[in-house]
């Protein structure tokens, strides 16, 4: 257990993750990507707090459900070349609004570790909404983190929470520039614990003051949870050649300098939905198409545990 206001690092070094200032990012909306048409629903956790979720549905009957956790201060909104490929190939993707969000009404209310305690409350109330139906859970930054713990990742317990972490696991994770190894929040160790297939992305210049270290490799640390993978874990590492924390503002924070990365993203996609078709909705062909993209070289390095 470790108090809220125990933040060695501080709660800046996941909010430099996913925003520059409140300003910035109000300023750069424009340059937002195009999202999918959306409801909001209003959930509940256990605590009665409400939560706001941002719902995307397919035309169609939905093949399936992903829940996805936004970074640091930003919103699902800002997720939309991301989510729009989900919803395009069938799927229903549900995203929270967590407290740290800059859009949430009560972030002043949420200091320190209590942004931590509160994101796994929202999951854990999204997961009891959805029922007993399958899930994939997806997160970039900060919400690649959540996106782990709920595919069995063991992040440090907050006060004020008992384990289990959530009530049942995802089938599948697919994280975007996951945090680096931080004390407070998860040890290597911790990331080993995943335990179901997952995707673990970063980017030749996702290097991000104040997460990981401002040198020509710091971007390495966000592969932490593939590389504690232990062999035949299913667990895939992409690395793609000139994309940074946010894609250059495509995704989590619009007010970032761009051009936009939208060729690394788009390789992104791709690989995301071959393995969200094989290990999210069992496709062995998607999973036979994923692997013959196994490669050390760039611009998509992908690797295989």
């Amino acid at each position: 257990m470790i108090a809220a206001g125990s933040l060695s690092l501080s709660r800046r070094s996941l909010l430099a993750g996913c925003s520059a200032a409140a300003a910035m990012l109000v300023a750069g909306r424009a340059l937002a990507g195009p999202a999918p048409a959306s409801s909001v629903i209003e959930i509940k956790t256990a605590e009665a707090r409400p939560v706001s979720v941002t719902e995307w549905r397919p035309a169609g009957k939905p093949r399936g459900t992903i829940l996805f956790s936004h970074g640091a201060a930003s919103a699902p909104k800002y997720y939309g070349l991301i989510v729009s490929p989900w919803v395009t190939a069938g799927w229903r993707v549900l995203a929270p609004l967590h407290v740290d969000s800059l859009e949430h009404p009560q972030t002043a209310q949420f200091k320190g570790l209590a942004s931590w305690k509160a994101r796994i409350e929202d999951m854990r109330a999204l997961i009891g909404h959805i029922g007993d139906a399958p899930f994939v859970a997806a997160g970039h930054s900060y919400g690649g983190l959540v996106a782990t713990m709920m595919g069995g990742a063991q992040p440090v317990l907050p006060e004020g929470l008992q384990l289990p972490l959530v009530p049942r696991l995802a089938k599948a994770v697919i994280a975007f520039s996951p945090p680096p190894v931080i004390p407070v929040l998860v040890t290597e160790q911790g990331y080993g614990a995943l335990a179901v297939p997952a995707l673990i992305q970063t980017g030749t210049l996702d290097i991000v003051p104040g997460m990981t270290a401002e040198t020509v490799d710091g971007w390495k640390a966000h592969l932490t949870p593939f590389e504690a993978a232990a062999p035949g874990s299913q667990r895939y590492g992409l690395v793609l050649e000139g994309a940074n924390h946010y894609f250059g503002g495509a995704i989590c924070d619009p007010g970032q300098p761009g051009p936009q990365q939208l060729a690394p993203l788009e390789l992104a996609n791709q690989r995301a939905g071959l393995f969200l078709e094989g290990y999210g909705a069992g496709s062995a062909k998607a999973r036979r198409q994923l692997d013959a993209l196994l490669t050390d070289a760039l611009p998509a390095r992908l690797m295989k545990r």
